[in-house]
C-alpha cells in the first residue's frame, strides 16, 4: 500500500511519517510534493499548520490542489489539524478593524471561525487561545476509525479556528473547550481530525493504524 502525505509547504510532516511508518512498516510511506505520486497512492493525508491565507494560497501554487480534489473521490484520505479545516468552504480571518474570508476546498459544508472564549475553566484560570494541550474527544457517532479507541480519549491540540458544521451528521467527534465544538469529521471517503494524531501518543497512532485498514 502507498501512502502520500501531501507536501505544499505547511505541515508537520516529518512526525506524521513517522507515526504512519510505526504502524504500517509494510507500507509505502512518502512525502509527496508531485501531483502524479499523489494520484497513484492509495491513501492520502492532508497535514497543515500556520494560517489559513498561507496554507490555500501554497496549496495552489505547489499543483497540487488538484491531485488532493480527484484523490477524494476515489480513495481514503485523512486531514490533520489546517487539513480538516481546509475540507471546508471558507475560513474567516481577523486582523485588528477587519475581517475577511478565505475560500477553502468546500469538500464539506461549513465554515471555519476563530474561537471567542470568555470566563474561566474549573481550575479558575482563563481560557487561552490557542486551545493547547490534551483535551477529551466525545465519539458523537460510531465510524471504523474510532475502532479500539474509547470514547472520551485525550488528543493532542494546538488550534486557534475550529469548524462550524452546516450538516450535524459530518461530525463524528466534539471537544468541550468553552463549549462544545467540532473536532473530528468524516463523510464518505474523508475522515479528519482538529487535533494532532501524531502528537497523542498510544491513542493517535490507533487512529492512523484504523486508517491504513478503512476500507470506506
Amino acid at each position: 500500500m502507498h501512502i502520500a502525505i501531501v507536501d505544499y509547504g505547511m505541515g508537520n510532516l516529518r512526525s506524521v511519517s513517522q507515526a504512519l511508518q510505526h504502524v504500517a512498516p509494510e507500507c509505502n510511506i512518502t512525502i509527496a510534493s508531485d501531483p502524479a505520486e499523489i494520484l497513484r497512492s492509495d491513501r492520502v493525508v492532508l497535514p497543515g499548520q500556520g494560517a489559513m491565507p498561507d496554507c490555500m494560497k501554497q496549496l495552489r501554487s505547489s499543483g497540487l490542489m488538484d491531485a488532493v480534489m480527484q484523490s477524494v473521490r476515489e480513495k481514503p484520505l485523512f486531514g490533520i489539524c489546517v487539513g480538516e479545516q481546509m475540507l471546508f468552504e471558507e475560513s474567516e480571518e481577523r486582523k485588528p478593524g477587519v475581517t475577511t474570508n478565505t475560500a477553502c476546498l468546500a469538500l464539506m459544508p461549513g465554515k471555519v471561525k476563530r474561537f471567542h472564549l470568555s470566563g474561566t475553566q474549573e481550575d479558575g484560570s482563563e481560557f487561552k487561545i490557542p486551545h493547547m494541550g490534551w483535551n477529551q474527544v466525545r465519539q458523537d457517532r460510531d465510524h471504523p476509525m474510532w475502532h479500539g479507541i474509547p470514547d472520551m480519549t485525550s488528543f493532542y491540540f494546538v488550534h486557534s479556528y475550529y469548524v462550524e458544521v452546516a450538516n450535524p451528521e459530518d461530525t463524528v467527534g466534539s471537544t468541550n473547550y468553552g463549549g462544545w465544538f467540532t473536532s473530528a469529521v468524516a463523510r464518505d471517503t474523508i475522515f479528519a481530525t482538529q487535533f494532532h494524531p501524531e502528537k497523542s501518543a498510544q491513542y493517535g497512532l490507533k487512529l492512523y493504524q484504523n486508517f491504513v485498514a478503512w476500507r470506506p
